[in-house]
């Protein structure tokens, strides 16, 4: 995908990790009132909540979204930064020093966009391997279509953190909390 592929996708990946975030499906009515109204006041509770996620998810989303692409100034571009220990670099770096929360998921979902929606893979265990991995659903970066794909790629991610955040863990779960449920579920 080109930048404004990858700045659409963490623009959508915000907005919508901002409804999932801020939006608890288990709390019944989101919105009811008294005999199930709506109030003007419920409705915009709910909006805010979400509008201040957004907020908060834009910046470190979109920022994750776009850094893997740095490497085209430097090393060798979708091999230096598109590669599985970069990520893992950016999945402990909250829990280490408290900040950059969230640029994870759109570093990456940088890679999956790549990987599925370009005809070019990424080189995913870079620097121990060149190889580049992808799927045959990819376009040209050029192509009319490739604006569409990143709506469905994005979509898909979307609908994949939703199912996570909400029946595996919290996407704002730490990691040693995250760790633990997930070897709960193993049985490890």
């Amino acid at each position: 995908m080109n930048k404004d592929g990858h700045v659409l996708n963490g623009a959508l990946l915000a907005i919508g990790l901002g409804f999932i975030l801020s939006i608890d499906p288990t709390a019944g009515p989101v919105v009811g009132g008294a005999n199930g109204a709506v109030s003007v006041g419920a409705v915009a509770g709910v909006a805010g909540d979400v509008a201040e996620m957004v907020v908060a998810l834009s910046l470190p989303v979109i920022l994750g979204s776009l850094f893997p692409d740095v490497d085209t100034a430097f090393g060798r571009h979708r091999k230096t930064l598109h590669n599985l220990p970069v990520l893992g670099i950016f999945v402990v770096f909250p829990y280490l020093f408290g900040n950059l929360q969230f640029v994870w998921i759109g570093v990456a979902t940088h890679y999956l966009l790549d990987m599925v929606g370009s005809k070019r893979g990424i080189a995913l265990f870079y620097p121990f391997s060149s190889t580049e991995y992808d799927l045959p659903t990819g376009v040209a970066t050029s192509s009319g279509w490739a604006r569409k794909v990143t709506v469905v790629v994005t979509a898909m991610e979307l609908l994949v953190l939703m199912v996570v955040h909400n029946y595996v863990f919290a996407l704002d779960t730490s990691l040693t909390e995250a760790a633990s449920m997930i070897r709960t579920v193993i049985g490890a």
